[in-house]
């Protein structure tokens, strides 16, 4: 008779199980294809691979924006929405910050996470199909939109989610001009080689304070400074239609808007079907399926 027995996965990035912080080193290719056939030529994708990002100019035009922009009215003016648990509401006011699982609530997003504008870029740095791990409207309305702190999303996607290995890119699509003093995304080039372990238990049901404010799994502020005085800080400015394409382990955060330019975009993040989540490695219980899908149906398929 033969015993089997649920061997504990390898963690090859730890994160809230010491009482003190730690950098490590990346343990995976940022560019998983080594192929240049694909949208990105061989130069985008070795400067992807060095800055851990890259951005599109115009990828939307200007048609599609106006589309995209109206589904964004429709549904931050739905008042049947604000009672769904995919909406999030600014801690400080009654404005939707966030519509997740976007493509599940509106045929117009449901298309654009199957453009192949963007699923092919993702199939080529990621070197294999690729699922929508998440989905998400993001609004940062004029006058008001909160500030998003530093950090990396493979952290929590490792810790809370189960995901393996960095091996997911997300694709932030621009509804509205990005400034340099409207909320525009900061991102620290390089900081994507590096993993920040973070201190701090994952609290139960973390996901229902996080995503207004969070506290546990975001980078102290010593790990910050250093990565910040390696690599520099890049404000990703630019115009609607644009499109910024980032490593899932990238140090990135933004501020808040007082302007009267609000900064709207659609944030989808490709996860390699060969990557899906397991069991999480920091915390009791997976996060809802909303903000982490469990359906790894390759997109644009």
């Amino acid at each position: 008779m033969t015993l089997q027995m649920d061997l504990p996965t390898a963690d090859e990035y730890p994160t809230r199980k010491a009482p003190e912080p730690a950098l490590l080193y990346r343990q995976d290719p940022t560019v998983w294809s080594g192929d240049a056939t694909g949208p990105f030529t061989a130069e985008e994708l070795s400067d992807y691979g060095r800055r851990g990002y890259t951005q599109v100019a115009s990828m939307v035009d200007a048609q599609e924006v106006e589309r995209y922009r109206a589904e964004l009215k429709r549904l931050s003016d739905d008042r049947a929405l604000r009672k769904d648990e995919r909406v999030v509401v600014e801690p400080t006011s009654d404005e939707v910050r966030s519509v997740f699982e976007v493509h599940k609530i509106s045929e117009v997003f449901s298309d654009l996470v199957n453009d192949p504008r963007l699923v092919d870029r993702a199939r080529q740095i990621l070197g294999s199909d690729v699922y929508v791990h998440q989905s998400r409207v993001n609004y940062k309305p004029g006058f008001g939109g909160g500030s998003f702190y530093w950090h990396s999303d493979f952290e929590t996607w490792h810790a809370e989610d189960g995901m393996p290995r960095m091996r997911a890119v997300s694709f932030s699509v621009a509804l509205t001009d990005n400034y340099t003093h409207n909320g525009a995304l900061m991102i620290m080039p390089g900081s994507h080689k590096t993993f920040v372990s973070c201190v701090g238990e994952t609290p139960e049901d973390h996901y229902r304070s996080s995503l207004k404010s969070q506290h546990v799994g975001t980078p102290d502020q010593a790990s910050l400074a250093l990565l910040a005085e390696r690599h520099g800080i890049d404000v990703l400015t630019g115009s609607a239609g644009d499109v910024t394409v980032f490593d899932s382990n990238c140090m990135h955060g933004s501020g808040g808007n007082i302007t009267p330019f609000p900064r709207s975009n659609v944030f989808i993040v490709y996860n390699s079907v060969e990557n899906a989540c397991d069991k999480p490695f920091s915390a009791s219980s997976a996060r809802p399926g909303f903000l982490a899908s469990s359906d790894t149906t390759p997109a644009g398929r």
